[in-house]
């Protein structure tokens, strides 16, 4: 497991790679939910999403004969581009696997800084191509199931626990659950009382699915948000989840999209739906704890373009 030690060391490896991001109170998503909500800014990170932790984190720790040889990623969009982005800072040559479901504008911008970008037909086929190039010698750099990684997330979990006022419940996003996990670690430590959530889209339920069959399972994916569609977990973050979160949440990709727009109008940020379905899970936490909660929302990334919401937003009759 990873402990509080792990992600200070993290926190100071990554120190003046990254930001130390806002986390700020929401009076309008207060007014929104009914309850004091608070924010930790996390797509003001570089490249736009909290994956520029995770990303410098490990690059920083490669052996030099690692650096020589070049690094491989596999990613839905926001890992490719922290990834592509870190390792140019860093001067190692990056290859970024990605689905043809990413965004154009997170394909544009790995190649814009120079890495090899790589597309596939799925998700499944993404993770099947890294295989076979960190087989031919490319240094792997797994978006979740990596402790180096998982501990430079929970640097957010540590920020949020030094910066937030009183908070009884977080939410947090799920993709394969590098960042639940490493929050959920740095909170345990930091704030032993506070409740930790997760929350996945319909489609893109590799934990909750984990979680019911008593570790990582392969599931088919179909949700639209493609920066938390993972094939499956590891058990890495399976065990941290299993330990330290008090349930996972599914909502629904239109419900994700709506907290997008909600965000937007009521928070004055322009998030992606992998931050957008934090909305609708915190309605569920609030039925389920009640009105004395006090939110802390981890608002993982705003990777996503105006002509992209507004497609979304189209799609599912929003306005």
């Amino acid at each position: 497991m990873i402990g509080i030690s792990d992600i200070e060391s993290a926190a100071r490896r990554i120190a003046g790679h990254v930001v130390r991001t806002p986390t700020v109170p929401s009076p309008g998503l207060s007014g929104l939910l009914g309850v004091p909500v608070t924010a930790k800014l996390e797509l003001l990170q570089r490249t736009g999403s909290f994956k520029a932790r995770g990303a410098a984190a490990k690059l920083l720790s490669l052996t030099g004969a690692e650096r020589a040889a070049g690094v491989v990623a596999v990613s839905g969009g926001n890992h490719g581009v922290a990834l592509a982005v870190m390792a140019a800072a860093l001067d190692v040559k990056a290859t970024v696997v990605m689905p043809r479901s990413a965004p154009a504008r997170s394909v544009a911008i790995a190649e814009e800084a120079g890495a090899s970008v790589r597309l596939t037909d799925g998700m499944d086929s993404a993770f099947e191509l890294v295989g076979r190039l960190r087989d031919e010698g490319l240094t792997l750099v797994h978006p979740f199931d990596d402790p180096v990684v998982a501990a430079a997330q929970g640097t957010v979990g540590l920020e949020l626990a030094e910066d937030a006022g009183e908070l009884t419940d977080v939410i947090v996003s799920i993709g394969g659950g590098g960042l639940i996990s490493g929050v959920a670690a740095a909170l345990h430590a930091r704030r032993p009382g506070v409740r930790v959530w997760g929350v996945e889209t319909v489609g893109a339920e590799a934990m909750s699915r984990a979680l019911a069959a008593g570790g990582p399972v392969s599931v088919e994916l179909s949700s639209m948000v493609t920066t938390l569609s993972a094939p499956t977990v590891s058990q890495l973050t399976y065990e941290h989840v299993s330990a330290l979160v008090t349930d996972v949440l599914v909502v629904p990709d239109r419900e994700a999209v709506q907290g997008v727009l909600e965000l937007a109008e009521h928070a004055k940020v322009w998030a992606e739906p992998a931050a957008g379905c934090l909305l609708p899970a915190a309605r569920q936490v609030l039925d389920r704890v009640g009105d004395g909660a006090r939110l802390g929302l981890v608002v993982c990334g705003g990777n996503a373009t105006p002509r992209d919401v507004m497609e979304w937003a189209e799609r599912f009759g929003l306005r």
